[in-house]
């Protein structure tokens, strides 16, 4: 890891600041040419193609608009492209499936792109191949590091145990049940680092608060849980969502992408039967009340990691010339993971939770509380 770590767009846990994002449409297709995927400009939603430095990007088989983790890469290149519009144009090619990963990453080094971004921990070996293949091309992958670092690649990897302890007390300070709950879209290192911290988390409050909360679908000792073994499949995510709430749990975790939105749909239907917030959530990744605003009223908060800051500063470092390969690592400290505002649920989170949620930020920072995870960081 490097000895400084790169700042990204800090975001308190406790400040409650007002987050921003934007929705883009996807290329329809893994063999779209790159021009015919361009980025929207913030303020006309044309099409950006001036600059002559090409940011392109390869996303993971969620797709463009997954509501995570490549739609914050996208927000990222789009966010570099609108620093200096005359210089940077941005452009990606979606993967369908894992034999899209290295045609679309050599699609890109054929049209001679700046800087290439993959995104997701599966298309970790695609990129090492394409950086040791072509040592000049410059490459940042999110979710994935090398050990010992590459060049020319920069390694963007979220130190997500951190900020998913805090989701974890948090589910436990406001589950009624005493079950809170949470699955995966598959059991990757990325995924399950956020539901280790989650299970610390709750472990943590009850030992704070003599209380005896469950986790169900996950168990940081044994590693054992549920999975959808999908990033896309929404029905498969309402249906582990629904018998979560069938065997008591009151507060879901998915860290599913997509899948997640099927979750929130089954949340739905649990509160309209029951005429009542009977059951909430939280999100991953992004702050899901600005992905997913219609069912913002059941997000508690959300598990977040600053990927569009961390990718839009891999983009302008490459265009200005100051790019540096190597691995940075987002935490609590550095403002690279944090837990979102708390929008709907403001004055419903008590403010003794709210002070214990911000003091436990701090004892994470500082290093008095270490959250275990079995995941690489």
């Amino acid at each position: 890891m490097r000895g400084t770590l790169r700042t990204v767009a800090a975001v308190s846990a406790v400040a409650m600041l007002a987050a921003c994002g934007s929705n883009t449409t996807a290329s329809n297709s893994p063999s779209a040419s790159p021009s015919a995927a361009s980025s929207s400009s913030a303020a006309g939603g044309g099409t950006s193609t001036a600059g002559k430095f090409k940011a392109c990007m390869v996303t993971d088989t969620g797709g463009i608009d997954d509501r995570s983790f490549n739609a914050s890469s996208w927000q990222g290149v789009q966010e570099a492209v609108q620093s200096d519009p005359s210089k940077i144009s941005g452009t990606y090619l979606q993967s369908s499936s894992g034999s899209d990963y290295t045609p679309n990453i050599n699609t890109f080094i054929a049209d001679k792109c700046g800087i290439i971004v993959t995104v997701g921990f599966l298309m970790g070996d695609n990129t090492q191949t394409a950086a040791k293949a072509h040592p000049s091309q410059k490459l940042a992958i999110v979710d994935y590091s090398y050990s010992p670092s590459i060049p020319n690649v920069d390694a963007l990897v979220f130190n997500t145990v951190q900020d998913g302890f805090l989701g974890g007390y948090l589910a436990a300070g406001m589950s009624k049940t005493g079950k809170v709950a949470t699955f995966g879209g598959q059991k990757l290192p990325t995924v399950t680092i956020y539901m280790d911290g989650y299970w610390d988390g709750v472990q943590y409050y009850n030992s704070q608060h003599h209380t005896h909360v469950a986790v169900l679908g996950w168990s940081e000792k044994t590693q054992n849980g549920l999975f959808t073994n999908s990033f896309t499949n929404q029905t498969l995510g309402q249906t582990d969502t629904q018998t979560l709430i069938s065997e008591g749990a009151d507060v879901i975790f998915p860290v599913a992408g997509n899948v997640g939105l099927g979750a929130a749909k089954a949340v739905q239907n649990a509160d309209a039967a029951a005429g009542s917030n009977k059951v909430n959530m939280e999100w991953v990744d992004t702050d899901g009340c600005v992905k997913a605003p219609q069912y913002c009223k059941y997000f508690i908060s959300s598990v977040t990691k600053g990927i569009q800051a961390a990718v839009k500063n891999a983009i302008v470092t490459a265009a200005n010339g100051t790019f540096k390969g190597g691995n940075y690592t987002g935490t609590l400290a550095n403002g690279g993971v944090a837990l979102s505002p708390f929008h709907d649920f403001s004055s419903k989170v008590p403010s003794k939770l709210q002070a214990e949620l911000a003091q436990i930020k701090t004892k994470i920072e500082n290093g008095t509380i270490k959250p275990k995870t079995h995941s690489p960081v």
